[in-house]
């Protein structure tokens, strides 16, 4: 095992061989995790922090200072930052990997593998590794807290305490209910962005009416159709994604010597770097499985899409960006996503997906939890997270507008420490 030492911080790298399916323990992966602790600790006794990344199909962010969450998570733990399987470090899912698994069929068996229930799996098997007996202290964020969830469900005995932000799910809800409130939320965080800056509402009608008329590829081999384009609006629901969207616009265009204007190429250059589902396809082909229990999502958001006239191309009013939603012609036009359009396919109408969470469990909840839900959170509904914490006894929740989704990114100390504060009795 590895060891490197920053500065204000020691980090030592785990692998671990474990079943792809934990029915069948005969086919492994690897699942990489990195332990992080303060300087002069090394050697302590000091009880596990683990933290569960948002997403799904992202690894966990790597530690670069001793400051932020982490920061104040190092003064009580050392903290285990788990690459929840196929992401970062642990054995990937990418176009280039899933040509090895064989057809569209075994591709979709295997990624049905890669939900919260088997990270899950992983990380308790991880717990006996390095922790044997003893519980340990989880944090998740976002997608992190749908699988502290099911945690909470499956193996509560691995549990001392629970840490959640912006991230408690529905324990019940089908894909249709989530994806309905979050077309709601979404315009809500267009209207309030155009409302700063107005003039990018003709700006955004130039560039699709450019994007209609030509085909335009970018850098990396895709299309940027205006459906595409419009997954811009994946930032607005953070503290600082009205900015992030506002600065890519400016620069949208360049004028030719003939006094046309054309799309700018490093526009298209940081477009491409904005949209991360060719290099972590999991989001695309499995974010709406964060929802199916016993049923099949059959492109939801896709599906829905017409009960909300105000996001058509055609609208008369500004042009709406989408959020997190995913959609069926992305197979087409994300280069990294062709060759699963197969798979994705497959799992969109699949409808055995085992249940994420044993709700009479939850309900017999013994393990302290401490969560905050964003008042205005556009990824998470934050009526869901409530009427979750209302099933679930031993939840104290922090119900706040003064963050957005990226509250632990923005103001990770505080916001850790007063999760810290609530779980522990001091607040």
């Amino acid at each position: 095992m590895a060891v490197h030492h920053l500065p204000g911080l020691v980090v030592r790298d785990y692998w671990f061989d474990l079943p792809l399916d934990y029915a069948h323990p005969e086919r492994t992966l690897r699942v990489y995790a990195r332990e992080v602790v303060a300087p002069g600790k090394v050697a302590a006794d000091l009880p596990w922090l683990v933290y569960f990344q948002g997403g799904p199909g992202f690894g966990a962010a790597r530690p670069m200072a001793n400051s932020g969450w982490l920061g104040r998570a190092l003064q009580d733990y050392r903290v285990l930052l788990l690459d929840q399987r196929g992401t970062g470090l642990s054995t990937p899912v990418t176009a280039q990997t899933l040509e090895y698994v064989g057809e569209p069929r075994a591709q979709a068996d295997y990624l049905m593998h890669f939900r919260a229930d088997n990270i899950v799996r992983d990380a308790e098997a991880i717990r006996q590794q390095l922790a044997g007996d003893s519980p340990w202290s989880i944090l998740g964020q976002s997608y992190g807290g749908f699988c502290a969830m099911r945690y909470l469900s499956a193996a509560p005995q691995g549990l001392k305490e629970v840490l959640i932000t912006g991230g408690i799910p529905s324990l019940t809800r089908p894909a249709d209910d989530v994806y309905r409130a979050t077309y709601a939320r979404v315009a809500d965080k267009n209207y309030q962005y155009y409302q700063r800056y107005p003039g990018d509402i003709q700006r955004v009608r130039q560039i699709v009416q450019a994007l209609q008329h030509t085909e335009i590829r970018l850098p990396g081999g895709g299309v940027l159709s205006p459906q595409r384009f419009l997954q811009l609006g994946l930032v607005l629901g953070m503290s600082d994604g009205f900015e992030t969207l506002h600065y890519l616009l400016e620069e949208a265009f360049v004028t030719q010597p003939d006094g046309q204007w054309v799309l700018n190429w490093n526009f298209l250059q940081h477009v491409e770097q904005h949209q991360s589902f060719d290099t972590n396809p999991i989001y695309a082909v499995l974010h709406e499985a964060c929802y199916t229990q016993g049923s099949a999502s059959a492109w939801s958001a896709h599906r829905l899409l017409g009960e909300f006239p105000a996001f058509a191309l055609d609208t008369e009013g500004p042009l709406l960006f989408t959020g997190e939603m995913v959609y069926p012609w992305m197979l087409d036009d994300y280069a990294q996503l062709r060759p699963l359009r197969g798979a994705a396919q497959l799992l969109a109408h699949t409808a055995d997906w085992p249940e994420l969470y044993d709700v009479e469990r939850l309900r017999q909840n013994t393990v302290p939890v401490a969560a905050a839900v964003y008042y205005d959170d556009m990824y998470v509904h934050r009526e869901f997270s409530e009427e979750t914490a209302r099933e679930v006894p031993n939840i104290k929740l922090w119900v706040t507008n003064e963050y957005e989704h990226n509250g632990l990114r923005a103001d990770g100390a505080a916001v850790l420490g007063r999760l810290l504060a609530m779980v522990r009795g001091e607040m």
